[in-house]
């Protein structure tokens, strides 16, 4: 009997999901410990599989001036994609008008249902930190601790210069190191494919919890806004992505996206880019990037490069000014898009971020804050779709980091 690839048990999981959410409704919350267990599950192994790797792929690459130009290479590749995001965010919202004649009555009602969560929201953004604080904060004082608390750019930067400096000692002291990290980091990866065989299970309690918490109702009072945001996403992923990846990457769009199926359901199910770096870094090793590159661009990305969220603000905070009455002008877009940028730099990679950062982009054009309680009804599907765009854009830009420093990338030969 033939077995049954894991991307299509999770996506009969999600399927299931659906179902479960569809007729059992808030009685189906009572499965999402089920899902929750598996999040904890595959965030449980990010910290050292992101640390060991990254510090592998560092001391293999044996030169910092080329750590140097694939650094400059990705920041600036992400730079131009959440740019780019935004610009479609804004066109499509500009284009398709989702927040003209929305009844005043639901209007008042979704502010009224949602004010106390958007209160939540808007709270948060006092306790976000300058971009400076957060270049600072970048490096760490006391290392335990950043691993204890998952600060992705600190751990980023403790396996960089430990990784460089593995390189600069001589190579009868750096070889039993190595050796303990490789055999530590395939110990990791073994953990993620035990995971992974829950992943299913995990998905549909994930899921299920989701649509019967919210059900459908919400969706078509805002089904407007939920399609133009899904349908600028789904351009932004598939051909703006896959134009990047046949003429950057030197891949074709569809080995790449059937290559990474997993990784992309795993964001979808999670909405936790976090919680997806253990299955993408599995997936791009089968298709053949080396881990020198996918354990620096992925984790990198999942805390600076957020092109899903960049482009869903762009049709946010265009909706809520439209709902409002207030015309945007080419200044104010143009500040949500460099607001975009900067707001998604430490941003944490887990549910619900992008919402925080929504709250910052929509105070800088002068738009009610409150009306983010607007849209917090559907967020929780819009953040699994962003989620995974967002992903998908990370794996993308491995390939393309890999393909423009070797000469015959693996998939070319």
């Amino acid at each position: 009997m033939k077995k049954i690839p894991l991307h299509t048990k999770i996506f009969i999981g999600l399927f299931l999901g659906v179902i479960i959410g569809l007729i059992f409704g808030p009685e189906a919350r009572r499965i999402e410990p089920v899902g929750t267990i598996f999040i904890r599950l595959i965030t449980m192994v990010v910290v050292p599989l992101v640390f060991f790797s990254l510090t592998l792929g560092t001391a293999s690459l044996g030169d910092i001036k080329k750590l140097g130009r694939i650094g400059i290479k990705t920041f600036l590749y992400f730079l131009m994609t959440t740019a780019l995001a935004i610009t479609i965010g804004l066109l499509a919202a500009n284009l398709l008008k989702p927040g003209a004649g929305l009844n005043e009555q639901v209007k008042h009602e979704l502010l009224k249902n949602y004010e106390q969560a958007a209160q939540t929201r808007i709270s948060a953004i006092r306790d976000k930190p300058s971009l400076i604080s957060i270049l600072v904060n970048i490096v760490p004082t006391n290392p335990v601790k950043a691993m204890a608390e998952g600060e992705m750019l600190q751990i980023i930067f403790l396996a960089l210069i430990f990784g460089l400096c593995l390189t600069l000692i001589p190579a009868d002291k750096s070889r039993p190191l190595l050796q303990f990290f490789e055999g530590a980091n395939e110990a990791v990866l073994q953990v993620v494919h035990l995971v992974m065989k829950f992943a299913p299970y995990g998905v549909l309690a994930l899921l299920a919890s989701i649509i019967g918490q919210f059900g459908a109702g919400i969706l078509l009072t805002l089904l407007k806004y939920v399609v133009v945001t899904i349908l600028g996403l789904a351009f932004h992923a598939l051909v703006i992505n896959g134009i990047l990846l046949r003429f950057l990457g030197g891949i074709n769009p569809g080995r790449f996206f059937r290559g990474t199926s997993d990784a992309m359901l795993i964001a979808f199910s999670t909405s936790s880019s976090n919680a997806t770096i253990p299955v993408a870094l599995e997936s791009l090793d089968n298709l053949g990037v080396k881990k020198e590159y996918s354990s620096f661009v992925v984790p990198l990305g999942a805390t600076i490069n957020m092109d899903g969220t960049a482009l869903y603000q762009g049709v946010a905070a265009v909706f809520i000014a439209q709902i409002y009455g207030i015309p945007l002008s080419l200044t104010a877009q143009a500040t949500i898009v460099l607001m975009a940028i900067l707001a998604s730099v430490g941003t944490a990679g887990v549910p619900g971020a992008g919402m925080i950062m929504l709250a910052m982009v929509l105070k800088q054009i002068g738009v009610p804050l409150e009306g983010v309680a607007l849209i917090l009804g559907v967020d929780r599907l819009l953040d699994m779709c962003r989620t995974t765009v967002n992903m998908i854009g990370n794996m993308a830009a491995s390939v393309i980091i890999h393909r423009s420093e070797e000469k015959t990338p693996a998939w070319q030969r």
